[in-house]
């Protein structure tokens, strides 16, 4: 296979991808445009970005033999969601080149290294305190105060794995419900009376040069995200300090990739760290219909070392989740015609789960 760090990867080279969700499924179509083929390696069947690739393995993250297979097979390695157990990337390392590089995904797949990664590089973030016991989530609420949020440090996403303790929780109560998570860990946070939730995408290259779309605002339903707002309803001086956190944050990592910021604006516009993941980010859809480069194409770019696109944005966008049931009525979408409407291929509506998203343009302002 061609060695991907000699530069960047010719056309016809195959890019692997670990996961195999809707991120799969729009860098896939992404690399297609570029030329690039895609092989997915997954442990579902039938997967969203399987569907539109002709190469995948279907196996568990954990099997060596289809690991050291996929890893002859491609010629540079990234991942669709952080979520992939690290030994699986430790595995992969010594045999195939992987963009971002094992670190950054050590680091943003759990939150207690991501929060000290953040405070380490003097990036505000919201008050933290690791809990492993009764008496540490005690500890944690004295210095956090009520309301707080216990959180395990890894695997929760969409609200999953999260436990409100307010002002008459009872906290043996509390540590009764988690103290089965405590092995994987455990996290209370400050709990965050915000003014809005935004989120900042920033690719880089594996020349340090860094590419940032613009801040936009998002807006959650039950902890999943419902609709992204672009541009985000901030100041100028907001808008700033938030690209140049991402920024930082991108060249601290050295990351070779894309990595989204979410992030907290307070009413008194502190703008502080809430989450990182360093792949393309449910906030960043809008990207495909209203920017130069879309924030996959950006991914794609930056892994197969390609130079990065533009990121100007040509238009204003709301873009909608269609989660659950809300898909299947959803070509009614296109009766507007500024609509761009995508599904994910996904067979069963589950509540909350996304199957779309709907992106309405609308003239720059």
């Amino acid at each position: 296979m061609v060695e991907a760090e000699k530069g960047a990867l010719p056309p016809g080279a195959v890019i692997g991808m670990l996961g195999g969700g809707q991120l799969g499924r729009m860098s896939a179509l992404a690399a297609a445009a570029l030329g690039y083929r895609c092989h997915v390696y997954c442990p579902e069947p039938d997967s969203p970005a399987a569907q539109v690739t002709s190469r995948a393995t279907v196996a568990p993250y954990d099997d060596e033999t289809a690991l050291a297979a996929f890893a002859e097979a491609v010629d540079v390695v990234t991942y669709e969601f952080e979520n992939i157990p690290f030994a699986t990337v430790e595995f992969l390392a010594p045999r195939v080149p992987l963009r971002p590089g094992p670190e950054v995904l050590r680091i943003c797949q759990n939150r207690l290294r991501e929060k000290d990664f953040c405070t380490a590089q003097e990036v505000p973030t919201t008050g933290y305190a690791a809990v492993a016991s009764a008496e540490e989530l005690g500890a944690a609420v004295a210095k956090l105060g009520r309301p707080c949020v216990l959180k395990t440090v890894q695997f929760g996403y969409d609200g999953k794995g999260q436990v409100l303790i307010g002002p008459n929780s009872d906290l043996d109560e509390v540590w009764a419900e988690v103290s089965g998570a405590a092995d994987v860990g455990l996290i209370a946070e400050e709990f965050i009376d915000f003014r809005l939730e935004i989120s900042v995408i920033v690719a880089r290259g594996a020349d340090g040069a860094r590419e940032i779309f613009v801040p936009v605002e998002n807006h959650h339903r039950e902890h999943i995200l419902d609709q992204t707002i672009v541009p985000a309803r901030v100041s100028e001086k907001v808008s700033d300090k938030a690209e140049g956190i991402a920024r930082h944050l991108a060249g601290a990592l050295d990351l070779v990739g894309l990595v989204a910021i979410e992030m907290f604006v307070t009413r008194d516009d502190r703008v502080l760290v809430n989450e990182m993941a360093p792949r393309p980010h449910n906030s960043g859809h809008w990207t495909i219909d209203a920017c130069t480069t879309s924030q996959f194409e950006q991914f794609i770019r930056a892994v197969a070392g390609l130079p990065l696109g533009s990121p100007e944005r040509l238009a204003n966008a709301v873009m909608q989740n269609l989660l659950g049931e809300e898909a299947l009525g959803a070509q009614a979408a296109l009766n507007d015609p500024r609509a761009k409407l995508h599904l994910y291929g996904k067979a069963e509506a589950r509540p909350g789960r996304k199957m779309g998203h709907v992106t309405t343009i609308r003239p720059k302002e």
